[in-house]
């Protein structure tokens, strides 16, 4: 058994992905856009609670940060990217590791917990990235 994060930006998926490749050097295996979808397998708006998704969108993309692959996708493009009750966590080798994920995934963010040693991490902080994903980015301590 496995648990993949599944993400939903709402419209802004390219980017994210774009983003992601800069800032965590992600590898994008993966991307599916709704009018890549054989034309009777295309959602219409009667399967999508009366809208259908732009055809232009992600309806599906997969990449990869280091060992772990994350899903994403546009889902119904409504700009309304929410969020909430999750973090992802980035486990680094290092301080200096730390610090520079923390500032470029802040890159038009917020961050929420600054950066500091703490009794469990060399460096530990969080932020929420210009997307709305709360990001946790730890350099542990060994234990």
């Amino acid at each position: 058994m496995q648990i993949q994060p599944y993400l939903f930006f709402e419209g802004r998926c390219e980017e994210a992905l774009e983003f992601y490749k800069k800032t965590l050097g992600a590898k994008v295996d993966v991307v599916m856009h709704y009018k890549d979808a054989p034309k009777d397998a295309q959602p219409t708006a009667e399967q999508c609670g009366g809208m259908a998704p732009p055809l232009d969108k992600v309806m599906h993309a997969a990449f990869r940060v280091g060992e772990t692959q994350v899903l994403a996708s546009d889902g119904m493009a409504s700009g309304k990217a929410d969020f909430k009750g999750f973090g992802l966590s980035v486990s680094v080798a290092d301080k200096a590791e730390a610090e520079r994920t923390f500032k470029a995934l802040g890159d038009g963010g917020q961050v929420t917990m600054p950066m500091s040693e703490t009794f469990f991490a060399n460096a530990f902080g969080m932020v929420t990235d210009r997307f709305g994903i709360t990001w946790m980015v730890i350099a542990p301590k060994p234990m």
